[in-house]
């Protein structure tokens, strides 16, 4: 599995069905540095979540719209209604635990 850019056009498509986990990140965020090669990682083990990735400068409707007020945050859908919220960094077993409540 991969992590696929989305943008503020596309996000309600991408996240309408099934899992997902949106990392709301910046290219200047150290944390959000850190975060991303995690989400890879768990991208990679965890299949039936879809793993999409959000630069905020970029597209600040839609963090906008969820309240996003510091990065990394990381939003966890499923079949688009919001079921959790991170903020900050978390590791690849903490990210698996919380997913494996929520993905079938």
């Amino acid at each position: 599995m991969t992590v696929t850019a989305v943008n503020d056009s596309n996000f309600k498509e991408a996240t309408s069905n099934g899992v997902s986990i949106t990392d709301f990140w910046a290219t200047w965020c150290g944390p959000c540095r850190m975060q991303s090669p995690v989400l890879d990682a768990l991208s990679d083990e965890v299949h039936n979540v879809k793993f999409v990735k959000m630069d905020v400068d970029q597209n600040p409707t839609t963090p906008a719209d969820f309240g996003v007020r510091a990065i990394p945050t990381l939003l966890i859908q499923k079949n688009g209604e919001v079921v959790d919220r991170l903020t900050g960094f978390h590791t690849k077993d903490q990210l698996a635990k919380i997913l494996a409540k929520y993905a079938d």
